[in-house]
């Protein structure tokens, strides 16, 4: 099986990405409060991406209760897309694709529509859709298009992880489904119900959910990140017949795709480059000494940062 690899949680790469995958119509809009009022301010809301610091204790929590920390357990309705996450690095993905196939509104386009039309037929087997999704080509290389190449990537690393300190994040899905707010998270077993939710509803249930979700998490806690699913902004602004909307949405657009493409570049061999350049005219001593000089300000930060760390626990 080929891999996939980390993406970043940013709204310019999942609008790229759905649209390399054939959806039209809708785009991802980061937000800076989890609160009802900003989340009603998108507009259109078709469902939410969540996402925060991955910590086992949370899951060992959750399998020791025998169920979620909130919500329930829901396999009620069997027309809920929902996925297992079989393979690592692909949970961003699940995540958009947990609430576009839950949205019969949405223009998924061939890919995509082809492709729930052949996960429908393994009913509510969670972990064969799950391996549908990681052995999809085209779902599969349209993720790893958003990746930068790394020479660096050690896979056989099966260091201990540490929750405070490692860079582990997980994604998770919200998207109201027939009536019912769901939380679709691929390390679960199943679908969380979190209740009864109409679409009207949908932005102060979710910011409730939500709401409880961070105080359950260390005090202090802040890195987490929520990307809104909303209709297309230039849309909007082109059935007003707003030109200066149009223009600004069009220059965002623009500038997505500018930083799209910077994180599809590996920059070692500009920067191997340019230590090549400025060590040529250094003798090696005074190049030694640039090293050393570097090496000490690294361990000074780093002292640093434990030290500030440990005074505020």
């Amino acid at each position: 099986m080929s891999s996939w690899n980390t993406i970043e949680s940013d709204a310019g790469v999942f609008t790229e990405l759905v649209e390399k995958l054939g959806v039209t119509g809708v785009e991802f809009e980061e937000l800076l409060s989890i609160d009802a009022d900003s989340l009603r301010a998108v507009g259109k809301l078709y469902g939410a991406i969540f996402l925060f610091k991955y910590r086992a204790s949370e899951f060992e929590r959750t399998r020791s209760s025998g169920g979620p920390l909130d919500g329930e357990y829901s396999t009620a309705d069997p027309t809920v897309f929902f996925a297992q996450q079989t393979i690592q690095n692909a949970c961003a993905t699940q995540a958009v694709l947990s609430i576009l196939l839950n949205r019969p509104d949405l223009a998924l386009g061939d890919t995509l529509a082809d492709f729930k039309e052949f996960v429908d037929s393994c009913g509510q087997d969670a972990e064969l859709k799950g391996d549908m999704i990681s052995n999809h080509d085209v779902i599969r290389e349209v993720h790893n298009s958003f990746s930068r190449p790394s020479p660096f990537v050690d896979e056989s690393d099966d260091r201990p992880h540490d929750e405070d300190s490692d860079g582990l994040y997980h994604f998770i899905a919200y998207v109201p489904v027939n009536g019912v707010l769901y939380e679709l998270d691929g390390l679960h077993t199943s679908p969380i119900s979190h209740g009864p939710c109409s679409d009207a509803e949908f932005p102060a249930k979710l910011s409730d959910v939500l709401m409880r979700r961070v105080q359950r998490g260390p005090e202090g806690e802040m890195r987490f990140n929520l990307v809104a699913l909303t209709q297309d902004k230039r849309e909007v602004y082109r059935n007003l017949g707003d030109s200066e909307g149009l223009a600004r949405e069009e220059a965002k657009r623009a500038e997505w795709a500018r930083e799209n493409i910077l994180r599809r570049e590996n920059f070692v061999g500009l920067i191997y480059d340019l230590i090549k350049s400025t060590a040529a005219n250094m003798s090696s001593q005074e190049f030694e000494n640039k090293l050393q000089a570097a090496r000490q300000e690294s361990r000074r930060r780093i002292q640093q940062y434990q030290k500030q760390k440990a005074s505020a626990t």
